[in-house]
């Protein structure tokens, strides 16, 4: 089953999916993703493009990173 990640959702949407994405994200530098809390409020309204802007991640080194763990994006 090819697991494919529409970079549109929101995080927690993407979570509930596939929860492994937490441990991609923190490898990205995502670290306050996987504390209590941060994935039920910002999780709800944060998109992948959005927080790699917030943090200062290329979207592309993300997308990488997510290919590399056998996801197909879809933007």
């Amino acid at each position: 089953m090819t697991k494919v990640i529409d970079i549109n959702q929101t995080i927690y949407e993407l979570y509930n999916q596939y929860p492994e994405i937490i441990t991609i994200m923190s490898e990205l530098g995502f670290d306050h993703i996987s504390k209590p809390g941060m994935l039920q409020s910002a999780g709800r309204v944060m998109t992948l493009p959005k927080g790699c802007r917030m943090k200062g991640i290329s979207l592309q080194t993300a997308i990488s990173a997510f290919e590399r763990h056998g996801f197909s994006i879809k933007e």
